[in-house]
């Protein structure tokens, strides 16, 4: 008989293609994944893993029963569905992710919410990037992920995975509060060609975006300064050091010296919750997109929260 777990670590070893990459996606140390990798070959009574460089590739036999290994996995996360289903009750264990303003302006009231209404489910949460969200659900690090994209640049979500709708959120333009702008009630992308901007890292969905976003309207931008958190990126602007697209969620209070103004084509992320579909009956994953679902209708103001005053003080 296979042992379900050093299948589940051969898994691990074949979609983090190395054994820290297992071990860190296992929550266990290196040496428990060599050890249960060399059972596993006493087990089949085959070599499963070669050496390549400094670190490890899979044989062939190892290739072929990693792949036995995903699909024998993937039923028994069907079976636990069924059968937490069948009993209906709310139990256990849920991860979940959500990048940075999602996790600050989503998750502290989804999660009380969790609580309250299901006190025998532990929830787990990390702050991650989109894409790095997506990835943790599809090996199984993850249950559940909080994404998004934007409404002229869809992010392709793959196949095996299902989405829930939670929301749009509009972006405004953030600029020092002298800039000859700052007073506008609307303004146009095209009217900042010709000022310094603050963006996302390079590499990051929403860096690629921004890019995509102002050459389309006819100019190359003069990115001064990268910035992740939004925080940073606003205390930027508030020294006069550029202008950047400032989404509601999550904005909190404003800096001094910090304008916002809609955009005349108003800019939305569409914001979303993502899980394995074959995992798609499992009440924790449920109830889990039901709470993040509520508070997002209170934040985009079904509840009469008129998102126009979002991070704006007093």
């Amino acid at each position: 008989m296979l042992n379900l777990e050093r299948l589940r670590t051969l898994d691990a070893l074949a979609r983090h293609g190395s054994v820290s990459g297992a071990a860190d996606g296992l929550h266990v140390t290196t040496s428990a994944v060599s050890q249960q990798m060399a059972k596993l070959e006493r087990e089949v009574g085959q070599q499963l893993l070669a050496r390549n460089g400094r670190g490890v590739r899979l044989t062939d036999a190892g290739r072929l029963l990693a792949d036995h290994a995903a699909r024998i996995l993937s039923q028994v996360e069907v079976a636990q569905s069924d059968i937490e289903a069948q009993r209906g009750r709310v139990v256990g264990e849920v991860r979940i992710s959500a990048f940075p303003t999602a996790a600050r302006g989503l998750f502290p009231r989804a999660l009380r919410v969790l609580r309250e209404d299901h006190p025998e489910l532990r929830v787990r949460s990390s702050e991650l990037e989109p894409e790095a969200g997506v990835r943790g659900v599809i090996r199984g690090d993850l249950d559940l992920a909080v994404v998004l994209d934007w409404s002229n640049k869809r992010m392709p979500v793959p196949g095996g995975l299902a989405t829930a709708h939670l929301l749009d959120d509009a972006a405004d333009l953030a600029m020092p509060v002298g800039h000859p702008l700052a007073g506008r009630t609307e303004v146009d992308l095209e009217d900042f060609a010709d000022d310094d901007w603050v963006s996302w890292p390079e590499g990051e969905f929403c860096h690629d975006w921004l890019m995509f976003t102002l050459r389309s309207k006819g100019f190359e931008p003069r990115i001064a300064h990268l910035a992740g958190e939004y925080h940073t990126q606003l205390a930027l602007i508030a020294e006069g050091l550029g202008v950047c697209v400032a989404p509601r969620l999550g904005r909190g209070a404003l800096p001094e010296g910090v304008a916002v103004v809609p955009v005349r084509n108003a800019m939305h992320r569409h914001v979303s919750a993502v899980w394995r579909t074959d995992a798609d009956r499992r009440p924790s994953i449920r109830a889990a997109a039901r709470a993040l679902g509520r508070v997002s209708a209170e934040v985009t103001g079904r509840d009469g929260h008129d998102p126009r005053t979002e991070g704006v003080d007093g």
